[in-house]
C-alpha cells in the first residue's frame, strides 16, 4: 500500500537541465579538479593546473553556443513551470560570455604571473579561487529568485577576497583584502536585510512574483517593503563600486596580484550590474519611482569622483599606474549605472538595459587589454608607474599601439569607434529616457577623462629616458594582449554586432 507522503515527494523533485546549467558547472568541477590534482602534482608541473583552468574555462565559454537556441529554465516549481530559479535567456548569456571570457583571459595573465611571483602565490589555491569565484560570477545573471541571487554573490565574492591577500608575508597584500573584505560583508549584511524585508512583505523570493506581488502589499507592509527596497539597492550599489561605497577600489587593486585586480574590474563590475538590473527592472519595476532617482545621482556621483580621482594621479608615483586604472574603472561604473538609471523613466527598460551590456562587453575586452599591458610592463618595472610608461612604442611597438587603441576605446575616441559608440549609446539612452541633467553630467565627466587617458597615450611615443629596455612577452601574455586586441578592433570595425547582440539580450 502506498504512503500518500510518496506522490508528494514525488511532486518536489525539480528535474535539472544539464545543458542550461553547464557553464558555471564546468567551472565549479574544473576547480575542484584542479585542488585535488595540486596534492599530487610535482612542484616543477605545477603550471599543467594553470592550462588545465584555462582549458576548463575555454570549455565553459565554449558551452555557451548551444544555449543560443532558445531560453531555457530549470530548478522551477512544479506547480508552475514558468516559475524559475535558473534562466539561460540571452541577457544570462551575454553576461556569462563576458564573465566566462573575462575569467578565460584572466588566466592567461595568470599562467605568466604565477610563473614570476617566485613560489609567493600558491598555485593549487589560487586556480581553484579563481575557478570558483568565475562559477558564482556565472551562475549570478542566471539567478532569477533572491536566494540564488545572494549565494552566487558570495560565492563570486567569497574566493576574489582570498585572491587579492594570497600573496605570502605582503603587508600590502593582506591590507587590500581586508579593506574589500569588511566592504562586501557589509555590503551583504545590508542586501540581506533588504531582501529580508521584501520577502516579508511579499511570501515569495522568485523576482517574478516579487514584482507581481509587492505592488499589492498590505498597508501595514508598505514602509516595511520600501525599507527593503532601499537596503536592497545600498548592498548592490557597495557591489558595483558606487560613490560613496567605492573607497576600497584604488588599494585593493594594487595590493591584488596584477591579473586579479584587472578581474574584479572587470568579472567584479559584471557580477555587480548583473544583480542590480534583476533586482531593479525584472523584480522591482513598481519601484522605479524610488530607485530611478537614486541611481541616477549615484551615477553622476560616481562617474565625477571617479574621473577626478584618475586625473589626480601623480605619473611618478608607485603603482600610479594601476592606481589610475582603479579610478578610472570608478569613473565606467558611472557611465554603466546611467541605462540602469535611464530603465526607471523610459517606456522600454529592455532597450535601455541593453545599453548597459552593450557598454559592459566594450569595457571588458579593452579594459583587461589594458590591464595585460600593465602586466607586462611590470615584470621589468615592478612600482608600475604612469611615467615607467614613457616610450614603450621604442622597446615594444605593438604593445604600444595595443594600450594606446585601448586607451582611447576607454576614452571614445577614433580609431577606438567601439568606445565612442558605447558612450553614444549609453547617452542617447540618458537623453531618450528624459534625465538631460545626466546626459550633461556624463559629457563633462568624457571631457575630463580625455585628459588623463591623452596623457597617457602621448606619453607611450615619447623619446625614452636612457636606453629602451626590451620586453619579452611570454606566450600567454601575447595570447592575452592579441586576444583583447583583435576583439578590440573587430568591434571597431563593426560596433553594431554589440548592439545586435544585447537587443535580444533581455529576459
Amino acid at each position: 500500500m502506498s504512503s500518500p507522503a510518496q506522490p508528494l515527494a514525488a511532486s518536489l523533485v525539480q528535474s535539472v537541465d544539464w545543458l542550461a546549467i553547464a557553464p558555471p558547472t564546468i567551472a565549479a568541477v574544473v576547480g575542484l579538479v584542479v585542488l585535488v590534482a595540486d596534492l599530487f602534482v610535482a612542484e616543477h608541473r605545477k603550471t599543467l593546473l594553470g592550462w588545465t583552468s584555462v582549458a576548463g574555462l575555454a570549455v565553459a565559454t565554449l558551452m555557451l553556443l548551444p544555449l543560443l537556441d532558445g531560453d531555457r529554465s530549470t530548478f522551477c516549481l512544479t506547480g508552475d513551470a514558468t516559475v524559475c530559479s535558473y534562466t539561460a535567456d540571452r541577457f544570462t548569456l551575454v553576461i556569462q560570455f563576458l564573465v566566462l571570457g573575462g575569467a578565460l583571459l584572466t588566466a592567461l595573465l595568470s599562467v605568466t604571473a604565477l610563473k614570476d611571483s617566485r613560489k609567493e602565490l600558491p598555485e593549487g589555491e589560487y586556480w581553484f579561487l579563481l575557478l570558483s569565484s568565475a562559477a558564482g560570477a556565472a551562475l549570478l545573471p542566471a539567478s532569477r529568485d533572491l536566494a540564488t541571487l545572494i549565494v552566487a554573490l558570495e560565492v563570486a565574492s567569497l574566493p576574489a577576497f582570498a585572491l587579492v591577500g594570497l600573496k605570502y608575508g605582503d603587508r600590502k597584500s593582506s591590507e587590500a583584502a581586508l579593506k574589500f573584505f569588511l566592504s562586501s560583508v557589509t555590503a551583504t549584511a545590508v542586501s540581506l536585510m533588504g531582501i529580508s524585508f521584501v520577502y516579508a512583505s511579499t511570501g515569495t523570493l522568485y523576482l517574478t512574483q516579487v514584482a507581481d506581488r509587492i505592488q499589492n502589499v498590505d498597508g501595514q507592509l508598505h514602509t516595511l517593503a520600501q525599507t527593503g527596497v532601499v537596503l536592497t539597492l545600498v548592498g548592490f550599489a557597495f557591489k558595483t563600486a558606487a560613490v560613496p561605497f567605492h573607497f576600497w577600489v584604488p588599494d585593493t587593486y594594487v595590493g591584488a596580484p596584477l591579473p586579479i585586480a584587472a578581474y574584479l574590474s572587470v568579472i567584479g563590475k559584471a557580477v555587480g550590474f548583473s544583480g542590480l538590473i534583476l533586482v531593479t527592472v525584472v523584480a522591482l519595476p513598481s519601484y522605479a519611482d524610488l530607485w530611478g532617482p537614486a541611481l541616477a545621482v549615484l551615477a553622476a556621483l560616481t562617474m565625477t569622483v571617479g574621473n577626478v580621482g584618475a586625473l589626480r594621479q601623480q605619473a611618478t608615483r608607485a603603482y600610479s599606474a594601476v592606481r589610475l586604472l582603479a579610478w578610472s574603472s570608478v569613473g565606467q561604473a558611472g557611465y554603466l549605472l546611467v541605462p540602469i538609471a535611464a530603465a526607471a523613466y523610459s517606456g522600454d527598460a529592455e532597450k535601455s538595459i541593453g545599453s548597459t551590456v552593450a557598454y559592459a562587453l566594450m569595457y571588458g575586452a579593452v579594459n583587461l587589454g589594458a590591464f595585460a599591458v600593465a602586466a607586462l610592463v611590470g615584470r621589468t618595472k615592478s612600482l608600475n608607474r604612469v611615467a615607467d610608461y614613457r616610450g614603450l612604442y621604442a622597446s615594444s611597438p605593438l604593445s604600444a599601439l595595443l594600450l594606446a587603441f585601448f586607451l582611447l576605446c576607454l576614452a571614445g575616441l577614433p580609431p577606438g569607434i567601439i568606445g565612442l559608440f558605447a558612450k553614444v549609446t549609453v547617452f542617447a539612452a540618458a537623453v531618450d529616457a528624459g534625465i538631460g541633467w545626466l546626459a550633461v553630467i556624463m559629457a563633462v565627466n568624457v571631457v575630463i577623462a580625455l585628459f588623463y587617458y591623452l596623457q597617457w597615450t602621448t606619453l607611450l611615443f615619447r623619446a625614452p629616458e636612457g636606453e629602451p629596455e626590451k620586453h619579452r612577452v611570454p606566450a600567454p601574455l601575447t595570447a592575452a594582449i592579441a586576444l583583447t586586441g583583435v576583439i578590440g578592433i573587430v568591434l571597431s570595425g563593426a560596433p553594431q554586432l554589440v548592439l545586435r547582440f544585447t537587443d535580444t539580450a533581455l529576459f
